[in-house]
């Protein structure tokens, strides 16, 4: 009776979203028509920046940053607004907004409210924007209670607008830390929690939740979303331990869904070369079956594709060699590929290596064949979330991953905290370089230098464009984690090109003990987890 119940009340949600779908939103509203319109707006003024104090030592609570990008203002470059949260302890991390380019023709949409999910305590804020944009504040919080009580959900980290008025945000665990308790859940158009108390309601269906949860990306007009693995909450929490990869603590698969009804149609196991599959994204193009996802540990840019036979497929696009280093918990160091984004044009993708501490340039007007065509080479560790302008000619860049695996790799970020930078952008024939009259410094902040991670702005538009044509009408709104480096990123490599980065610790686990010269390609890579000679179960999603 209780499974009844859930599947009736999902059904009801799943006929909402498929009515939006139907009838479209559109006939003016936020955002702009097209992704080509959008490169033609206004230029970005301010920037709404994440910041965080949870695990730095500092009790004090994170705060969204309003730092101002208008070059012709006297406080450009500079913080005009700090908006405190009312908790301590919520690591601030991921943003989005309640409404986007994809309800553009709806004149009853209005982007007003930014959310921000609190990773750890499971908060998540919404923040008014429209009232003061140079001093948005607090219009409400969700709690976490809430959300565990009528979904079972906790570590809310990515979050998009539905064309029906609810939001829909990715969840990685339980509220225990458990990977298997992950999911996606809904939030209606006033915020609060959908569901009921012990009917534990999500967007997927019963049984169709993936084994591990982080960003996801939809694309309405081939009725798909698909999302990526990170890991467990109860390891990733903690710092990054090789171990922990082997013992099948982190994910690398690639999850296919049905959309908008949430039925898991298929997983893609991206095996070795494509170890912790973070961020995930379709080409802005609506009619183009084909994205990417950056593949953290193994460094690779994995290109997904549908394929003649309805199913979808993968290869790698672009794989970034590890460095031989010194010191380290390996002989080799992988780039670390945490964030990355597409051009609105889909002519570029930019990513960026944390470890490595460069921002690359990628021309993919033919997806299949990337071509290097700008690196930021000066950048030596740090990058970590970007976040580029509308017309394609300036990328903003901050250095903060996770407190806990800044503190791990690069623990000068506790004592000097965060910057972030802006990079100049050749969008004709490609090429990277860096703005030498911005640089915001977050370790001079009033409260003590903090961690800065995503990047926001308020007429930014759309990323993955789903166009407003009646049928495949989705309100949409996703901006990429954003990339940035720190002021120890700006080592160079000489010489031989090994680095004793002190900032690594040597006394981390090593998975195969180990051994000299064996590297983390192949000492530390869990068994394959989905065979072609696997069972079918309902993780996997398999169909007769």
């Amino acid at each position: 009776m209780a499974t009844d119940a859930v599947v009736e009340q999902h059904a009801t949600l799943s006929d909402k979203v498929n009515q939006s779908v139907e009838h479209g939103c559109c006939t003016k509203g936020p955002g702009y028509a097209t992704p080509m319109e959008a490169m033609s707006g206004p230029r970005e003024a301010l920037l709404y920046v994440t910041c965080v104090y949870s695990g730095t030592g500092r009790e004090k609570p994170d705060y969204l940053a309003t730092v101002d990008a208008d070059p012709n203002s006297p406080t450009y470059s500079k913080v005009v607004h700090r908006l405190p949260v009312p908790y301590l302890g919520d690591e601030l991390h991921h943003s989005g907004w309640n409404s986007c380019s994809s309800c553009h023709g709806d004149p009853s949409a209005e982007r007003r409210f930014l959310l921000l999910p609190s990773l750890l305590s499971g908060r998540i804020y919404v923040i008014d924007t429209q009232k003061n944009p140079r001093a948005p504040s607090l219009y409400k919080v969700v709690d976490p209670a809430d959300i565990v009580q009528k979904t079972g959900l906790a570590y809310p980290h990515t979050s998009h607008c539905l064309a029906s008025g609810d939001i829909m945000v990715s969840c990685l665990g339980d509220e225990d830390g458990n990977a298997k308790g992950n999911g996606f859940l809904l939030l209606d158009s006033e915020f609060n929690v959908k569901g009921r108390a012990s009917l534990l309601l999500r967007w997927e269906k019963p049984g169709h939740s993936p084994l591990f949860g982080y960003d996801f990306w939809y694309q309405p007009q081939h009725k798909t979303m698909i999302s990526s693995s990170w890991g467990a909450p109860a390891a990733f929490t903690k710092g990054f331990d090789l171990q922990h990869v082997s013992d099948g603590l982190y994910g690398r698969h690639l999850n296919v869904y049905s959309w908008p009804d949430g039925e898991l149609k298929q997983t893609m196991d991206l095996g070795n070369t494509g170890l912790l599959p973070l961020e995930i994204r379709f080409l802005h193009d609506p009619s183009k079956d084909t994205g990417f996802v950056g593949c953290a540990l193994t460094s690779n840019l994995v290109r997904f594709f549908r394929t003649s036979d309805g199913l979808w497929s993968h290869e790698v696009a672009i794989s970034v060699k590890p460095l031989k280093v010194q010191n380290w918990i390996l002989p080799e160091m992988p780039g670390l590929i945490t964030d990355f984004l597409i051009s609105l044009d889909d002519r570029y993708l930019y990513f960026v290596n944390w470890l490595h501490g460069d921002v690359r340039q990628y021309n993919i007007e033919d997806p299949k064949k990337p071509v290097l065509a700008g690196q930021g080479n000066r950048l030596r560790g740090g990058p970590q979330m970007i976040q580029l302008s509308l017309d394609g000619k300036r990328l903003y860049v901050t250095n903060s991953l996770f407190s806990a695996w800044d503190r791990q790799f690069y623990p000068e970020l506790m004592e000097k905290g965060s910057h972030m930078l802006q990079i100049d952008v050749d969008t004709k024939k490609g090429g990277l370089a860096m703005n030498p009259n911005f640089f915001v410094d977050f370790g001079s902040e009033p409260e003590g230098p903090s961690l800065a991670h995503e990047m926001r702005y308020p007429g930014e538009s759309s990323y993955g464009y789903k166009p407003c044509n009646g049928s495949i009408a989705e309100c949409y709104e996703e901006q990429e984690e954003m990339a940035m480096e720190s002021e120890i990123s700006r080592r160079i490599l000489q010489g031989t090109k090994y680095i004793t980065p002190g900032a690594q610790k040597p006394n981390q686990p090593v998975c195969g003990n180990g051994a000299q010269g064996v590297s983390y390609s192949s000492s530390c890579l869990p068994p394959q987890a989905n065979p072609s000679n696997r069972g079918c179960t309902k993780y996997y999603g398999c169909r007769s």
